[in-house]
């Protein structure tokens, strides 16, 4: 398991952290993880970014062609 050291966090923070694991009846440790498991997890029902490049279906080259567009003619 990796471990993470942020340096530079207001004391109110911490003292927010600490009061609010001891609300949730866990560790400021514990309640970290959750708070970081929230923010980064896509919200329900929302797929990430990767599962969706997933889902995309195969195409064809033919698909990818550009198409030359020369624009139209404009009256002056």
């Amino acid at each position: 398991m990796a471990q993470l050291i942020v340096d530079d966090i207001k004391e109110e923070l911490v003292e927010e952290l600490n009061l609010r694991a001891a609300r949730n009846g866990q560790s400021p440790a514990e309640e970290l993880r959750q708070i970081l498991q929230r923010a980064l997890a896509p919200p329900n029902g929302i797929p990430s970014f990767k599962e969706m490049i997933e889902q995309m279906p195969e195409i064809d080259d033919e698909y990818l062609e550009r198409v030359v567009d020369y624009g139209r003619p404009v009256d002056l």
